[in-house]
């Protein structure tokens, strides 16, 4: 079991540009600890700011920086740098196109037992809707580093969701098909599409390979790039397959499900099933524990793609 964290293997590219770039300027709202950016901090006092529980100000710090000519990267718990600071990643970032990637740290349900609070169920929907923000959810360590190393050539805002634990790999060192803003397809099929992003993608990756055990080849996409979302790839999958299926920690409403079924409904009907979290606060428990009780895991996925594969031709 893979025991590095996608926020580890954040910091580790940040540190390891950061040191031929003065201008990379890391920016935690009292998250050092939470987004495994310590080691930055000691390593780069003059290149680390500190704002406290602070996250309205932490953006507009970040702007002024950046309209300085700093590369600021905010790191602070999803839950509020998606809510709390909605406007000043609306104005002072997007709306002004600074150079600044927002991170928010312990993404979705990571926070577990803390509840509704500390759940950022509803980041994609709020973080898309706002005009020239990108929104990025990595899959696993391998592909965060190769889109940390893609942000950083870039002078564009993006806001980055990850998770608070070591998530199970997808890909393998050496082996990790990365494009910028294009899904990555998992695995190969023409009678389903599953269409996954953040930490439901591997579990996506193992219901297709047991479905494949029972005849059903499923086409699996990591769309890791939430916005701008891959159109051309989701309209291929639907021209290609029988039916979809989406998966994602996130709520049903206005999430990847959503975008995909807009993509599909003008490009090419297919029936689209949407496996999210509901419109209420969610059980209590860790994040499997959660992903198990709304069947948000590969035996939920299975079971899904079972049925719907009985009233498609």
């Amino acid at each position: 079991m893979n025991k590095i964290s996608n926020r580890q293997v954040i910091n580790d590219v940040l540190m390891e540009n950061a040191k031929e770039d003065s201008d990379i300027t890391v920016l935690c709202s009292d998250s050092r600890g939470s987004a495994s950016l310590s080691s930055f901090a000691s390593s780069f006092p003059k290149q680390f700011v500190e704002t406290g529980i602070a996250e309205q100000n932490i953006i507009s710090i970040a702007a002024g920086l950046a309209s300085c000519g700093k590369k600021s990267y905010v790191a602070s718990p999803a839950c509020f740098l998606s809510t709390r600071s909605m406007e000043q990643a609306k104005v002072d970032v997007a709306y002004s196109n600074t150079n600044v990637k927002l991170i928010g740290i312990s993404g979705g349900v990571s926070y577990g037992a803390l509840g509704m609070t500390h759940h950022s169920a509803n980041d994609i929907a709020t973080m898309s809707s706002i005009p020239n923000m990108r929104v990025y959810i990595p899959s696993d360590r391998f592909q965060t580093r190769y889109l940390f190393e893609g942000l950083l050539k870039d002078n564009q805002p993006a806001y980055i969701r990850v998770g608070r634990n070591p998530v199970e790999d997808v890909y393998t060192e050496g082996n990790v098909p990365f494009e910028f803003d294009k899904a990555t397809v998992v695995h190969e099929g023409t009678d389903l599409a599953i269409i996954a992003c953040g930490e439901m993608v591997k579990p996506a990756k193992d219901a297709a390979e047991k479905l494949e055990e029972q005849g059903i080849k499923a086409r699996v996409l990591d769309m890791y790039c939430v916005k701008p979302i891959d159109k051309a790839a989701i309209e291929a999958a639907a021209k290609d397959t029988k039916a979809i299926i989406t998966i994602e920690e996130h709520t049903y409403i206005g999430g990847l499900g959503a975008m995909v079924s807009q993509i599909v409904s003008a490009t090419e009907p297919k029936k689209v099933i949407n496996m999210a979290l509901p419109d209420s606060p969610v059980v209590t428990g860790n994040s499997q524990e959660v992903f198990d009780y709304y069947e948000l895991n590969a035996n939920g996925i299975i079971k899904v793609a079972l049925e719907l594969m009985k009233h498609v031709k």
